[in-house]
């Protein structure tokens, strides 16, 4: 019995279902947040021009053939997650799929279909929380936007926070939450719980885990000082 007790033992370890630190717990977290490992996720990322850094850190995402578009299609200029990206968008493409499906970044969720209701959308432009699927992609010409892949690169203790103090359930709301939560605290960097509940208050949870947000964006806010 004890030799079959060690064995399931070495078993479980060799799996990777043993003990971990809280570092790998939370590096582990981005994935149920449904974001992707950072903006140097390979093969997600599509570009229509050479990709600069801007804080000269890191290494370039790979970048996909351009793809093609019609005759109104527009050039844009936006920075990502510090990185900049020359794009040919149509008049009528709404952030979210500029995001999502050229740029890949897939944390950026859309509850609603797109009316606007649920904040699963929400990125930060210009130091703003919008909904990306209500923004034309063409009103966003040389802006600076910020996804949940960025602010898990930027604010880590805000993304173990959530984790630690389990805020989410299935986690498909989750990454709107973080980055509106990113913006109250760049906005306010030690927000009373009131200022939280109305920054948060656009931002729908079909689980309902309401209540952990406000303590975990506090704990943010103190680890942070």
């Amino acid at each position: 019995m004890k030799e079959k007790r060690k064995k399931s033992g070495e078993d479980e370890a060799g799996t990777g279902l043993g003990p971990i630190s809280r570092r790998e717990f939370t590096i582990a977290s981005v994935a149920i947040l449904g974001t992707a490992s950072g903006s140097n996720a390979p093969g997600a990322i599509v570009a229509e021009s050479p990709v600069q850094n801007v804080n000269e850190s890191g290494s370039a995402p790979p970048l996909a053939p351009r793809q093609p578009t019609g005759a109104s299609a527009q050039t844009i200029t936006l920075t990502v997650n510090h990185w900049k990206y020359e794009l040919s968008v149509e008049p009528e493409a709404v952030l979210r799929d500029v995001l999502r499906d050229r740029l890949g970044l897939v944390s950026i969720k859309d509850m609603c279909n797109g009316y606007g209701a649920c904040g699963s959308c929400t990125v930060i432009a210009d130091g703003r929380p919008v909904l990306s699927c209500m923004t034309l992609a063409v009103e966003c010409d040389g802006m600076t936007v910020e996804t949940a892949e960025g602010v898990s690169e930027a604010n880590p203790e805000l993304v173990e926070a959530y984790v630690m103090n389990h805020c989410m359930q299935c986690g498909y709301c989750t990454p709107g939450f973080i980055v509106t939560a990113k913006a109250l605290l760049d906005r306010i960097p030690h927000p009373e719980e009131k200022d939280i509940t109305e920054a948060l208050g656009g931002n729908i949870c079909r689980c309902g885990t309401y209540p952990r947000h406000p303590i975990a964006v506090l704990e943010a806010a103190a680890n942070s000082a």
